[in-house]
């Protein structure tokens, strides 16, 4: 992580944490948090973001929002500034592609087609590049807008999984969508303009996103965007292998008292390979924040994918 070695250092670290709106919080949401937010504030200085990742707007369920931000309130967070939401940064998005002619066109292509060509599915189906040169069926009144890709590889080396990663994006996934054939921008491109324009030089988030960086490293080099530094903790899985997320149906987390909230964040910080005191040690919430900062250790983080969460 950006400044790991000296966490006193003058330079201004701002990490975020940017949850969906498709649900309540839970445990896997906790853990997250708590890692972006502890890594953000180990330093000197210092800005924690609170970003709502609403830039899919079909996906959005009705009060999620304000759900998340009081239960991330209860927890005792703190956030700086004002909170952010993708759905109302369309402009800057679309500033973004504007940008970058030449690097995008429009693709007919739909996933169905897509499907029955791919032989690659280590990172989904692999785009052929169809429509590179013109739309393979110009009846498609909306077409769909993709990055083009070169056949270079993109590394990194991420702040917790010990391994530098390398991927050849045209090879490995092809050219990807940065807007959708509704309208609405993509994942991929909306999280790296957001970042760059709210200043964030530190993302700290589950490794079920660690192959997501080289094709975000990507488009900050085109766009001439400055990389942030990655950190991927490990996902909070059931024994069956599933993560704890809002589409397998986990549990939320809203708290009933402030005992069940230590009782959490204790376990959160296990997970990250902490060694927290016993819940009895912590008199409140601020207590357990004050032990959190200043024992934080971002090296004692498994180096591992995932983790096999019990809840008991």
């Amino acid at each position: 992580m950006q400044n790991a070695s000296n966490p006193n250092s003058n330079t201004l670290t701002i990490g975020r944490f940017a949850p969906s709106p498709t649900g309540a919080l839970h445990f896997g949401s906790l853990i997250a948090a708590v890692a972006s937010y502890l890594c953000a504030r180990q330093h000197q200085q210092s800005q924690w973001i609170l970003r709502i990742e609403d830039v899919d707007t079909e996906r959005k369920i009705k009060g999620a929002a304000t759900s998340i931000i009081k239960t991330l309130e209860a927890y005792g967070f703190e956030w700086d500034g004002g909170i952010t939401y993708q759905s109302e940064r369309s402009i800057h998005y679309e500033a973004a592609l504007d940008s970058i002619p030449k690097h995008v066109y429009r693709c007919s292509c739909s996933r169905k087609d897509l499907q029955k060509l791919s032989t690659n599915m280590r990172y989904g189906y692999n785009y052929p590049g169809l429509c590179r040169k013109a739309i393979q069926n110009p009846e498609v009144t909306s077409p769909s807008v993709r990055l083009l890709t070169n056949n270079e590889e993109i590394c990194f080396q991420d702040g917790c999984q010990p391994e530098l990663f390398c991927q050849n994006i045209e090879t490995d996934i092809g050219d990807f969508i940065v807007k959708r054939r509704d309208g609405l921008f993509a994942y991929q491109l909306a999280v790296v303009v957001d970042d760059h324009l709210q200043g964030v030089n530190q993302v700290v988030r589950g490794a079920d996103l660690f192959d997501n960086t080289p094709r975000q490293i990507y488009l900050q080099q085109l766009l001439g965007y400055k990389t942030p530094d990655y950190l991927h903790f490990p996902v909070a899985t059931t024994a069956n292998g599933k993560k704890l997320s809002k589409q397998n149906l986990s549990p939320e987390i809203t708290p009933d008292s402030k005992t069940s909230s230590l009782q959490l964040l204790i376990k959160a910080l296990c997970f990250l390979g902490q060694d927290p005191p016993e819940l009895h040690e912590f008199a409140n919430l601020d207590d357990f924040w004050q032990w959190a900062m200043s024992h934080w250790n971002s090296h004692a983080i498994p180096k591992t994918m995932d983790i096999i969460y019990s809840d008991r």
